[in-house]
Formats: structure tokens, C-alpha cells, sequence
């Protein structure tokens, strides 16, 4: 084992991580934000860089801790607010988690295991994504690798400052202090009597004042949020969506189960975790008179209460059931399964290259079941083909509104996330179901164009997907509907489609409106925005527009803009249940705000 890495040794090996990671992923350091990025941790850390607000405005406070905004705004101040700066600085992250991912699989097993594990980890499609991307996940995950590292090797003040960074970076991270500290209560309980040893008494002493310390950083946080917007745990749609939404024992048991498969298949995961169950029904091979050494059971028994703390805990909370939450785990699934190819196989070598290879494949092979388009290259091709789509908004004529959904109406209101070079009126719908569009042509004379684009990924015909109570599980529970294509859409819209495009089950596409002069003119009605209404003036003022923050985890927080005057200034939200008249209400008053 090694316990120590002198400082020059690690910097070596940053550099060198760093250095590949901007090698990989040189092509992607210049695209323009992406979903969760663009609706809130983009906007948080704008509203950070430029009025030195640890709570956003531009965006519902979701009551995540700053550090990773904070240390992003801080690159914009040194080398300028782009997404190239964004990316790298990102990049620098996930470099400096490999680092400590290394250190942590040296010290549990060896220098060979822990090149293995980094190697795994580095490709692994999840982990390949979100390395550049402006999320707070992977740098949780990164300062949870040093923090586990110095709690091993009993430094327990590293650990102390290493947990409380990694709980500033995400409040999530508190469940693996919390696991080592249930784990310590429980340990000595099941130990007696075994042959092995389940727990380190001396680690347990030591580190106690290492766990508890990042709890009350976590409560400092909380108490200057409430004290600052009057909730704890950030707005209450948040909390809704994120908590109370989710406590159903049916959604609970489905949750744990996709849990399960993320941690143990979930994109070519399942090449690694197949091969390491198969080789435990082989004997460890030995060096000469002793088998090779397997990683301490104290230390898999730690890591096991962490990644059961994780995978228990983000069954019951979370609305979307997203991968990136559990990166500060799967790594160490990965570290388990390499150290036990390590010691059970004379051709661990050529199975771990085997395993790499099927992880790349992961990133440019879509999986034949739902995912989330972060969670490989796909992003790339939904961000590519919104590009496009967003330059030929611009090139039409300015003339109305255009309908879309989010993401689609933050990219083109804020041009600070890259789509557009100055921002485009927008009136929203929630997506683009027939029970949407059927809303969006009640107020069809305000706007000249529609935005559409497949809101998820489309894996193709399965046969579970056709299951009508599978339907209704996941639209009950999982936000699950059905977009109209884009033709149907056009029809629907009274439009002609002016630009498609599909990319491996995505598609964008335009549809221009058709409508005569005089429908877009009117006669005698009250003009506004270029466009006629007969409704009377006082009528739109008296319905001030609902301003719309873009939501995490793929929902739309609403809130007034008495409340968040730093919200959208151009998206005008339609709701289904409102009638035509206050819709175009609505949408009378985006034309004022788009004037503005």
C-alpha cells in the first residue's frame, strides 16, 4: 500500500490528468451551455461574478451551496466570462478528482489498481460528459475522493476541511460522512465473533470530529439561506418537485431500482460489474507463497455504507432520477471491481482494456432504453443542432414571438449562453404535446414561428414502452409524455416545417407560420409588437405575464416577477388549465417586455 504522495508526484500527475482531459475533450470546449447549465448554474454564477450575490436572482434559488459558482466566477474574473474559460476551469476539476480518486485507489489497494480505476473512471461515458460541464455533481464527487483519501489514512483534519469543501460544492455530499458515522455505530456491533474484522477502531476514534464538521458547515449554509430568502431548502417548487413529490412507496421501489442499474450497468457499466461477478468464482491468484492482497474489508465496508447511503437516499429524494447524482459513488464501484481483476485474473490487463473500450463506445453509442442526454455525447448533438436552429431564428425578419419550451427559451432570451447574439422574444409552452400545441393556437397571431425539438430521448419501439401501466407510471412519476413529431406539430400549428434535423433520436425543428397581412396586422384592434388584438389594453395590463425561471432536474419553477425581477424579460409562459383570452393576455404584455 502506499500511504503518502510526495507534492511534487501529484502535481506531476495533475498535469498530466489535466492535460489529457483537455485533450479528450478539445472539441467540446467551446459549446454553448446545455440544459441544466443555461437554466440555472450559468445564470447563478453570472448573478455571483457580477454583484458578488451568493444567492442567484436571475434564477429560483434551488438552496445549492455556491463553492462551485463562486470558484467559476472566479476564473471568469482572471481569464474572462466564457464558455471556453467555463469548460476548462471544469476540466481543472475533474483533473484534480482523478488526482484524488488515484491517491485514494493507491492507498486501498496499489499504484497498478489505482491507474486502472482512473483510467475506467476517466472514460466512463458519465464522468467523460459532465467533466466540462458547469454542473456541481462532479466536483462534489472530486472533493469527495480527497475527503475519503485523508479519512482513510486517518488525517483527520484534511477530512474535516475535504467534507466541507465537498458539502459546499453539493449538500448531497453529507451522505457519506453521515454513512461512515452510522457505519461507526453499527460496526462494532456485527464485528463479534466474525474471523475478519469489519471496522478500524483506531479510524473510528480518530475521525469523528472529521464527519461531524462538514454537518455544521452544511447547517451555516442553510440558516444564511433562510435568512436571506426565507426558505431552507431553496424555493418551494424545489423542495416540492425534489422531496415531497417523491415520497410514494410505488415511485420509491421503481427510483431504487434505477439506482441499482446506475451504479451497476448503466452504460457499459455492466461489462465491468459481469466480468468481476464472474471472477469471483475463481481463487485469488498468488505472488509466490501468498495470494494477492484485496482491498481491506474495513475500507469495503466503508465504502459499501457509502454507496448504499447513496443509492437508498437518492431513491426517495430527487424528481429526476439522474445519473450525475451518483458520481461520487460509481467510481468507487469501479475501484472494487479493477482491484478485484487485479487479484483474480493473470489477464486483468487486457479485460480492463476490454472494459475501456466498451466504456468509450458508451459515449458515442446511444443505449437502446431511455437516458438522459448528458450523460454522453449526445448533449453535443442536441446543443449542435439548437445552434443551427437558434442561427436561423436570428436571420429571419424580426417580426413576433416564437413558440418553444425549455431549454429552448433560455437560449434564445439570454445570449450569454451562446445560441444568439442578441435575445428573441419567446412564448413558451411546458413541451410539445398535442395538449400544449392545442393551447399555443388560442394566441397563434402573436407569434410568426415555433421552435420545436424532442424535449427527451427517443430510443426507438420497445416493447415495454407500449405497456399502458408502464405509461401511466412514468407520467405520473417520472414527468413521462409524448411530443408530436414535427410534421404533426406543423399541421397542428396551422405552419409549414422551414428547417428539420435528426440526429441518433433527437430532431429540432422550425415551423414558419402562414397567416395573411391582415391577420398579422389587424384592423382597429390594439396594436402591440406589430401584431392586432381586439382585446382592449387595460384588459392586458391588468394580467401582468408570468415570468418563468428554467428549472434543475426538469421542471419549471414559476414565480412572480414582483418576487424575481431578474427573470426572464422575454418568455411569456402559456398555461393549458387559463383561457384563450388571458393566454393572449399573456402574450399581449411579452410584446411590451420585449420592446424594453
Amino acid at each position: 500500500m502506499i500511504k503518502r504522495h510526495n507534492a511534487l508526484s501529484s502535481w506531476a500527475i495533475f498535469g498530466t490528468l489535466f492535460a489529457l482531459e483537455v485533450a479528450s475533450h478539445y472539441s467540446l470546449l467551446r459549446l454553448p451551455y446545455f440544459w441544466d447549465e443555461a437554466g440555472y448554474y450559468i445564470p447563478a454564477t453570472r448573478d455571483l461574478f457580477q454583484t458578488g450575490s451568493l444567492i442567484p436572482f436571475s434564477a429560483p434559488s434551488n438552496a445549492h451551496p455556491p463553492l462551485v459558482m463562486a470558484y467559476l466566477a472566479l476564473c471568469w474574473k482572471i481569464a474572462g466570462a466564457s464558455a471556453l474559460v467555463t469548460r476548462t476551469a471544469m476540466l481543472a476539476i475533474a483533473a484534480f478528482g482523478l488526482l484524488g480518486l488515484f491517491r485514494l485507489s493507491a492507498y486501498a489497494a496499489n499504484r497498478r489498481v489505482a491507474c486502472a480505476t482512473v483510467a475506467c473512471t476517466a472514460v466512463y461515458p458519465v464522468f467523460f460528459a459532465q467533466s466540462s460541464m458547469a454542473h456541481v455533481d462532479l466536483a462534489a464527487a472530486a472533493l469527495t475522493f480527497w475527503a475519503l483519501d485523508a479519512f482513510l489514512q486517518n488525517r483527520a483534519l484534511a477530512a474535516a476541511l475535504w467534507f466541507s469543501l465537498a458539502v459546499l460544492a453539493k449538500e448531497t455530499t453529507i451522505l457519506v460522512p453521515g454513512a461512515l458515522l452510522a457505519w461507526g455505530l453499527v460496526c462494532p456491533v456485527l464485528t463479534p465473533g466474525r474471523k475478519i474484522p469489519l471496522c478500524d477502531d483506531s479510524r473510528a476514534e480518530r475521525g469523528l470530529g472529521a464527519l461531524v464538521a462538514p454537518i455544521a458547515v452544511l447547517l451555516i449554509w442553510y440558516a444564511y439561506h433562510f435568512a436571506k430568502t426565507g426558505y431552507v431548502f431553496g424555493n418551494p417548487e424545489f423542495f416540492r418537485y425534489n422531496v415531497q413529490a417523491t415520497v410514494s412507496p410505488l415511485r420509491i421501489v421503481l427510483a431504487l431500482v434505477m439506482r441499482l442499474w446506475q451504479i451497476a450497468g448503466y452504460l457499459h457499466l455492466f461489462v465491468l460489474t459481469l466480468i468481476t461477478a464472474w471472477l469471483m468464482t475463481r481463487a485469488p491468484l498468488r505472488d509466490g507463497e501468498n495470494s494477492r492482497p484485496r482491498i481491506a474489508i474495513p475500507i469495503q465496508c466503508m465504502f459499501g455504507a457509502v454507496i448504499l447511503a447513496y443509492v437508498m437516499a437518492m431513491a426517495v429524494i430527487g424528481g429526476a432520477v439522474l445519473a450525475r447524482y451518483m458520481l461520487p459513488v460509481v467510481p468507487l464501484v469501479i475501484l472494487i471491481c479493477v482491484s478485484t481483476l487485479w487479484r483474480r485474473s493473470r489477464h486483468w490487463l487486457a479485460l480492463t482494456a476490454f472494459v475501456l473500450a466498451s466504456f468509450i463506445a458508451g459515449l458515442f453509442m446511444n443505449p437502446p432504453y431511455g437516458f438522459a442526454l448528458e450523460d454522453n455525447l449526445a448533449y453535443r448533438d442536441y446543443i449542435e443542432m439548437h445552434l443551427e436552429a437558434a442561427r436561423k431564428l436570428e436571420q429571419r425578419p424580426p417580426q413576433l414571438a416564437v413558440l418553444t419550451a425549455w431549454p429552448a427559451s433560455d437560449e434564445l432570451t439570454r445570449p450569454y449562453l451562446g445560441y444568439v447574439t442578441h435575445p428573441i422574444p419567446v412564448i413558451r409552452v411546458e413541451d410539445f404535446t398535442r395538449e400544449q400545441l392545442d393551447v399555443a393556437t388560442q394566441i397563434a397571431p402573436q407569434f410568426d414561428s415555433a421552435f420545436l425539438f424532442s424535449t427527451k430521448y427517443e430510443a426507438g419501439k420497445q416493447w415495454i414502452a407500449r405497456w399502458p401501466w408502464w405509461q401511466m407510471v412514468k407520467r405520473r412519476y417520472f414527468g413521462y409524455h409524448e411530443d408530436e413529431s414535427p410534421q404533426a406539430a406543423a399541421e397542428e400549428l396551422g405552419g409549414r416545417l422551414t428547417f428539420e434535423e435528426h440526429r441518433r433520436g433527437q430532431w429540432v425543428a422550425i415551423v414558419t407560420m402562414e397567416r395573411s397581412e391582415e391577420a398579422r396586422s389587424g384592423s382597429g384592434g390594439h396594436e402591440m409588437a406589430g401584431v392586432g388584438f381586439d382585446d382592449q389594453p387595460d384588459g392586458a395590463s391588468r394580467l401582468q405575464a408570468q415570468i418563468v425561471a428554467s428549472r434543475e432536474s426538469h421542471l419549471h419553477f414559476k414565480f412572480d416577477a414582483a418576487i424575481y425581477p431578474g427573470l426572464h424579460d422575454h418568455v411569456a409562459l402559456l398555461q393549458p388549465h387559463d383561457s384563450p383570452r388571458e393566454n393572449v393576455a399573456r402574450a399581449q404584455t411579452l410584446g411590451k417586455l420585449g420592446r424594453q
